[in-house]
């Protein structure tokens, strides 16, 4: 797949949001991991995701549009480590980076600001993603279950909307940037001296200040809560993959969407299966005359006790397909199989009946039976 972000998607250099939007939802439908069965499916989704997140967003896309891919990733590693945070810590507005001079305020000079619009503030940033873990049993992952996850999370603060202070505050134009949400700062570089437009820091880029601040959440704008969710864990779900809230993380800044919750499952381990893929493995005892005859045996799946035909003259260690009776494939039709490896138990002891029986099956077959140390032992021993 190509690097460059619109071919990412598979649309025109000129496509809408829309169009980007329909088109990256169905490379989600396609490589997402936890649809896709191909080994870099993984990797594929990110690029994917970054693509969507440039794309959709005007002045990074403008940006992209202007430098090229190559300049645009290399620029955006530059700005990394500085990357401006938006109000209430919140990061990722201009891939450059919002101070520290260098990179950032030489793109800052050409693109105006670093993406900033209206009074010049910067556009709210959405809310952060949250992780949480759940496990479940492997019973839970073959048939899928609700299960509630309870987290504590930022919430926009119910008092005062999320806003950090009262509707009764007086207000007043910020005397740091004059009302305009931004400052503008000049800086020497070795191209020049260029301009650098920045948030205000007094008023978080409002462009007015308020008398008093909501007592409950200190100005803030949100407060930590905990809250009780319920997670639809799909059939087939296996230790390491993560089903995504959307809407359920922190809030946005001044109204923008909330992040979402990640929950990171685990599968517990079974005292009668192990797990491979979307199969399962079993181990079952059987009898020595059961394997030498041959008998339809029973042995437990996750779907009830199932049967199969164990053949005459079986040895201990063979193994057998139960084509069907493994794990569901996620959001896939079918289910993997179920590998039945027999072993073959010898009795800890016989009566009188028994012995006779084997003794004589040893003599008819030229087996010398040794008296002190008896037949089944000696049998036992041979294994």
């Amino acid at each position: 797949m190509s690097e460059d972000f619109y071919d990412v998607l598979g649309v025109s250099r000129d496509a809408d949001e829309d169009e980007i939007m329909a088109a990256y939802r169905e490379k989600v439908s396609e490589y997402h991991p936890d649809v896709s069965d191909e080994p870099d499916a993984e990797e594929t989704f990110k690029k994917i995701q970054k693509a969507k997140d440039v794309l959709t967003d005007d002045e990074k896309r403008q940006q992209y549009d202007q430098l090229g891919h190559d300049r645009f990733t290399e620029a955006e590693k530059r700005g990394g480590a500085g990357g401006g945070a938006g109000r209430g810590g919140m990061g990722g507005g201009n891939p450059f980076g919002g101070g520290g001079g260098g990179m950032g305020d030489i793109f800052d000079q050409f693109f105006g600001g670093g993406g900033q619009g209206g009074r010049g503030q910067s556009r709210p940033q959405q809310g952060r993603d949250l992780r949480t873990n759940l496990t479940v049993t492997l019973e839970e992952a073959y048939e899928g279950v609700s299960k509630q996850v309870t987290v504590r999370r930022p919430e926009r603060c119910s008092d005062c909307g999320g806003k950090g202070y009262p509707d009764d505050a007086d207000v007043r134009t910020c005397p740091q940037c004059d009302g305009q949400g931004v400052v503008t700062q000049v800086r020497q570089t070795p191209l020049g001296r260029v301009q650098q437009r920045q948030e205000c820091s007094r008023c978080g880029g409002e462009g007015e200040i308020h008398s008093e601040s909501c007592s409950t959440c200190n100005g803030q704008g949100q407060t930590r809560e905990r809250a009780t969710l319920t997670v639809d864990v799909p059939e087939g779900i296996r230790t390491g993959q993560t089903l995504r809230m959307d809407g359920e993380g922190a809030p946005g800044d001044r109204g923008a969407r909330n992040g979402d919750l990640l929950v990171d499952v685990t599968v517990e381990e079974h005292p009668d299966f192990e797990r491979e893929g979307d199969d399962l493995h079993h181990r079952h005892a059987v009898s020595f005359p059961q394997a030498v005859f041959g008998a339809d045996i029973e042995v437990p799946t996750l779907d009830g006790a199932a049967t199969f035909d164990l053949d005459a003259g079986t040895q201990s260690g063979e193994t057998f397909r139960l084509e069907g009776k493994g794990m569901p494939r996620l959001r896939r039709r079918g289910h993997g199989d179920l590998y039945v490896t027999v072993q073959v138990v010898t009795p800890d002891s016989l009566n009188d009946e028994q012995r006779d029986a084997l003794e004589a099956f040893a003599e008819a077959g030229g087996e010398e039976i040794d008296v002190e140390q008896g037949f089944f032992e000696k049998l036992k021993n041979s294994f």
